[in-house]
């Protein structure tokens, strides 16, 4: 039940299969095995490998770390994995990837996936969908969509039209334990096409044969769809949560961190020591203080985040955008609210005047002794 209402809130037909997992790193790693098991020979591979194939995939140069690792762990190697430059808008850059797939070809590679992003985990950023589909049905490539967090930003109405094309994926990654609000841990994929997975993954050794009835009846097993056999009951939890708020109020809950989000930008363009350093597409804010009193602004920065992380009032990371250190926020809890956003910003402004005041005071020292 809780595929096929993941499969309805996605646009993917009511018969695509899916599987639950530990989250959205399991669910990449599922899809890019199916996809090179289906698009390229599959069951001949299941039995020898790939050989001397040279097989080679696509992905934006902000992709989470995880799809060059099932690459990595797929026996593909990270090399497969092509990074396509960003354009402006931090989304993969359509004509750069036309030019690497057309290169790719000539130098005798077969490109067969390309792995669309639907919330960066840098910036938030989603790659134009639509025309990444339109590529890959052109170019016979399967088309995979990381929808980690971004995914269910189709539950928000004004959030819906960013992900258009999302509906055409081949195979969706995405995370029931990020903005659906269930807990750890409640990963998805979904295939839009029944028996791919299967494909992949169903075994046929003896004691895993399927029967009609009796307690070997219900093929496909889920052990079918992935490389578990021992599986937790992770669907429960996933089902109160969908069944007890609905879609509506979640796609509420998506909706307010992103406003909640584009109110911190708001602040942070405002403010005479903050710099923006991204757009902000969805719930992820990228920044930084900026001050001609320290020369080395990523130290500084990095030096503030450690600062509120140790301080237990709130909890930012760090990136990098453009060549310098970020401070990222990612709002993702539905009972965040503009107060915590204050909170954040006082407590930002109060730890960088307590390092500013350590910076003059060793300036201090430093003139004192040379004098």
């Amino acid at each position: 039940m809780v595929v096929r209402w993941a499969a309805e809130m996605f646009g993917f037909p009511p018969d695509a299969t899916g599987v639950l997992v530990t989250g959205s790193s399991m669910a990449n790693f599922i899809a890019i095995l199916t996809a090179t098991r289906n698009v390229v020979d599959g069951q001949d591979m299941r039995l020898h490998g790939i050989g001397g194939r040279r097989l080679v995939g696509y992905a934006g140069e902000s992709a989470h770390g995880c799809v060059a690792r099932a690459f990595d762990m797929a026996g593909l190697g990270e090399h497969a994995l092509r990074r396509v430059p960003l354009n402006a808008a931090y989304q993969m850059d359509t004509l750069a990837l036309e030019r690497l797939i057309a290169q790719d070809r000539t130098d005798g590679f077969e490109p067969f996936l390309v792995v669309g992003t639907a919330g960066t985990v840098d910036t938030g950023s989603i790659d134009p969908l639509n025309a990444l589909a339109d590529l890959a049905e052109r170019e016979g490539l399967w088309f995979h969509v990381d929808g980690a967090f971004g995914a269910l930003a189709r539950l928000a109405p004004d959030l819906a039209p960013l992900l258009a094309g999302l509906e055409r994926a081949n195979s969706l990654a995405f995370d029931f334990h990020k903005w659906a609000q269930v807990p750890y841990d409640a990963g998805c994929v979904l295939v839009r096409e029944p028996g791919r997975q299967a494909a992949a993954f169903a075994q046929s050794l003896a004691y895993l044969s399927r029967e009609d009835r009796g307690l070997a009846a219900g093929a496909p097993w889920f052990c079918d769809l992935g490389p578990d056999l021992s599986r937790g009951f992770r669907a429960l939890k996933v089902w109160f949560a969908l069944a007890g708020f609905g879609t509506e109020k979640l796609g509420q809950v998506v909706t307010h961190s992103c406003a909640l989000a584009r109110g911190l930008a708001g602040q942070v363009q405002t403010s005479a020591h903050l710099q923006l350093l991204a757009p902000v597409t969805l719930n992820v804010v990228c920044f930084r203080v900026v001050t001609s009193e320290v020369e080395d602004l990523d130290w500084l920065n990095g030096e503030l985040v450690k600062d509120l992380q140790v301080s237990g009032i709130v909890a930012p990371s760090t990136t990098r955008i453009g060549g310098v250190l970020a401070i990222r926020v990612a709002l993702v809890n539905h009972r965040t609210t503009e107060a915590d956003v204050t909170i954040l910003l006082d407590a930002l402004h109060s730890f960088m005047e307590v390092r500013l005041a350590q910076v003059r005071m060793l300036k201090l020292v430093e003139e004192q002794a040379q004098a």
